[in-house]
């Protein structure tokens, strides 16, 4: 890898919390050990009730604290924080999930590899589970051309060197300005999931590549903020891909991707009855209904009330 010239990038990483101040401290304390020179944090709060915000600016008074009157969802909060980031003249955006643990040389090695990859726009670490197993959570995916389904998720590979893939999560996502400067901001009504499939999707469609960078590790606490909600993040799963294969399904691929989806989320709702599920499987069957309506939702009162 070659040696940066010039200034170093200004990165600004973006972390967005909803509750679980344990999990952001742990977060935040692995990333003040990063070893790449030109970076801010940045807290974007998306209404937290356990005095998450409190909490941040005593232990870590240094980090910029954005609190949001209310939960604006993943898509909604992260913009906030890109929105700030890009005023500030932030070079690259790092987003990060609040329940993962950071390598201190990651954030360099993204960065050496977008200044020299071919039309970088996005950028993912190797994403491993947080429970010492060091089994592989994510390396990037690819969808299907027609259906627009996930195919490979990259856990059945060996890379050892960048590749470009088809789409990245947002749990930890480097996007360069150029990027958001061509094609926006994440889309709002998705709230969450799929939102950065769609994000993908549309860089892509921009002349961007997405690259995987498995020398670049983080650590993810899996769906560690809404473990307790399994109703909610099937209602919004439901709901945000109706939304995007709506959004992104035309000509022969509508005819293609509508009895697909359908047979998977008939397939969806009787595995759930047979597991007993029966409350995740009505608040299944009501993302769907509220996808198809295009219905907005207000997030405090969909399954994620304490």
């Amino acid at each position: 890898m070659s040696v940066m010239k010039g200034r170093m990038p200004l990165v600004y990483i973006i972390i967005l919390t909803w509750n679980h101040w344990e999990l952001t401290f742990r977060c935040l304390s692995s990333v003040l050990r990063i070893t790449y020179p030109n970076y801010q944090v940045v807290i974007v709060d998306n209404g937290s009730r356990d005095g998450t915000v409190d909490f941040i600016r005593e232990k870590f008074p240094a980090i910029k604290v954005i609190a949001n009157s209310c939960n604006l969802g993943f898509a909604g909060g992260c913009n906030v924080g890109i929105r700030y980031a890009v005023s500030e003249g932030a070079d690259y955006v790092l987003l990060l999930n609040n329940d993962t643990l950071v390598t201190p040389d990651f954030l360099g090695k993204l960065i050496s590899h977008a200044q020299v990859l071919p039309k970088a726009g996005i950028l993912a670490p190797k994403i491993v589970y947080a429970d010492g197993s060091g089994r592989l959570w994510f390396a990037g995916g690819r969808c299907h051309p027609l259906t627009l389904d996930i195919v490979s998720s990259g856990l059945n590979t060996s890379y050892s060197e960048p590749q470009p893939v088809d789409y990245v999560f947002g749990t930890s996502m480097l996007i360069h300005k150029n990027v958001l400067e061509d094609i926006g901001l994440f889309d709002e009504l998705f709230f969450m999931y799929y939102e950065d499939m769609d994000f993908c999707l549309r860089a892509r469609k921009a002349g961007y590549k997405i690259y995987y960078i498995p020398a670049a590790v983080v650590y993810h606490h899996v769906a560690a903020s809404t473990a307790m909600f399994l109703p909610a993040r099937y209602y919004h799963k439901a709901r945000s891909s109706i939304l995007f294969f709506r959004k992104h399904a035309s000509g022969v691929r509508y005819l293609i991707i509508v009895p697909y989806r359908l047979g998977s989320a008939i397939h969806t709702l009787i595995r759930l009855v047979r597991q007993q599920q029966v409350n995740t499987a009505k608040a299944y069957l009501q993302g769907l209904k509220d996808g198809l309506k295009g219905k907005e939702v207000c997030y405090e009162k969909i399954y994620f009330s304490e």
